[in-house]
C-alpha cells in the first residue's frame, strides 16, 4: 500500500494513531488481498516522504495526510469507519498541523547535507506544505538553499 493510499485512510478518520493506521491497513489487507503483511514499513515510508505527518492533538500523537500527499482511499476502504466503530474521528486544527510540520522540516533542514538530494527535496516539500497549510517556510528554505549552494531567496 502506498502514501497515498495510507493518507486516504488516515483521511476517513480525520488522523489516526499509528496503531490504529496499523489495525486499519490490516483490516483492510484481510478484506481485499492487498498483500499489505508490513503495515509499519509502509506508514515509515510514507512518513519519510511527508505524504503521513505526526501532529500532537489532544495529549496523543495522530497521523494525518501530510503535505506532499493526494489522498486516495483504496477500493473497499469506505467501510473502514463502520469496520472500526469505536476508533474516535478526529478534526486536527490547521495550527497543529502548520506546527508539525515546521517543527519537522525545521528539524530535518538542520540535520541535510550540504548539496544533498535529500536537502533539495525538502526545499519542494516546504513548498508544498505551504501549499497544504497556512505556514511560513521560507527560514526553513534558505537554511535548505544555503547548505545546497543554491542562492538565498533574499538574493
Amino acid at each position: 500500500m502506498d502514501g497515498d493510499a495510507l493518507a486516504g485512510i488516515v483521511a476517513l478518520f480525520g488522523g489516526l494513531t499509528r496503531a490504529e493506521l496499523s489495525t486499519a491497513v490490516r483490516e483492510h489487507a484481510g478484506r481485499h488481498g492487498d498483500g499489505t503483511e508490513h503495515p509499519d514499513d509502509a506508514i515509515d515510508a510514507a512518513q519519510d516522504a511527508y505524504e503521513l505527518l505526526a501532529v500532537a492533538h489532544d495529549g496523543t500523537t495522530v497521523l494525518v495526510p501530510g503535505p506532499t500527499a493526494f489522498p486516495e482511499p483504496p477500493a473497499g476502504a469506505e467501510d473502514l469507519p463502520h469496520i472500526l466503530a469505536d476508533t474516535e474521528r478526529r478534526t486536527v486544527p490547521a495550527a497543529a498541523r502548520a506546527d508539525a510540520v515546521r517543527q519537522r522540516l525545521t528539524a530535518a533542514a538542520a540535520d541535510a547535507d550540504p548539496g544533498s538530494e535529500h536537502a533539495c527535496r525538502l526545499v519542494d516539500v516546504t513548498y508544498d506544505a505551504e501549499a497544504w497549510v497556512a505556514v511560513d517556510l521560507s527560514g526553513v528554505r534558505n537554511t535548505l538553499t544555503d547548505h545546497t549552494g543554491g542562492p538565498s531567496e533574499d538574493a
